[in-house]
């Protein structure tokens, strides 16, 4: 069980990189080529929502710093992927900062949202388009809504690992990514019922003109 009783996600190959990161720390290069692969693409996922293109860059600097400090983590695999996400977090804001960009912040009630299911509509819609899409869609969300999404379906953090990067509340960033999800299966929505629409106005203006033409 996570931190507030709730249960741990165990991501795929979580025990695989925690093994790997118990013997990268004991000096084994090639375990933590392993580790790297393993959470570099969800990292790199999280960063694109934050810094955008710059987020290989940013992405270098923060492995060089989890290679560095390597030594001091303690846990399993699920928790170097939070320890790796903080790092990561925090070298973007230092990205952001240098270019005199300030991350958004909304105020959140702090009332207690779970997370939808594994076949939610809110999963489903996130699934149904490309990674680029997503990003695209995410960056149009409150910084909060975005951050918590990325952390929770891109990066894989339960619940109260991705408050601690954060820096929030549980219950705060559970809110957060769900209405981050809400609003993009709404977004996804609306432009497949957009297509549609489309199609079914181009099918009565094809009508009309086909009564038109009868009168004549």
């Amino acid at each position: 069980m996570g931190q507030g009783g709730e249960p741990r996600r165990t991501q795929a190959y979580d025990g695989e990189l925690g093994t790997a990161v118990a013997r990268a720390q004991e000096g084994d290069e090639e375990a933590f080529a392993v580790a790297y692969r393993i959470v570099q693409p969800g990292l790199l996922g999280y960063l694109r929502g934050l810094v955008g293109n710059d987020a290989e860059d940013v992405a270098s600097d923060a492995w060089l710093e989890i290679a560095r400090d390597l030594g001091r983590f303690r846990g399993d695999g699920a928790g170097f992927r939070g320890w790796t996400a903080t790092i990561a977090r925090h070298r973007a804001l230092d990205h952001l900062r240098r270019q005199r960009v300030r991350p958004r912040g909304t105020s959140l009630e702090q009332n207690v949202l779970d997370l939808p299911g594994p076949y939610s509509t809110h999963d489903q819609a996130l699934e149904s388009i490309t990674t680029e899409q997503a990003l695209a869609l995410l960056r149009g969300l409150p910084r909060d809504q975005a951050e918590a999404v990325l952390l929770r379906v891109v990066v894989g953090l339960d619940g109260p690992t991705a408050a601690r990067v954060l820096g929030k509340r549980p219950g705060a960033v559970r809110t957060a990514a769900h209405r981050g999800l809400k609003r993009l299966a709404r977004q996804l929505g609306a432009e497949g019922e957009g297509d549609g629409s489309a199609q079914g106005t181009g099918k009565t203006k094809g009508r009309a003109r086909g009564r038109g033409r009868s009168a004549d």
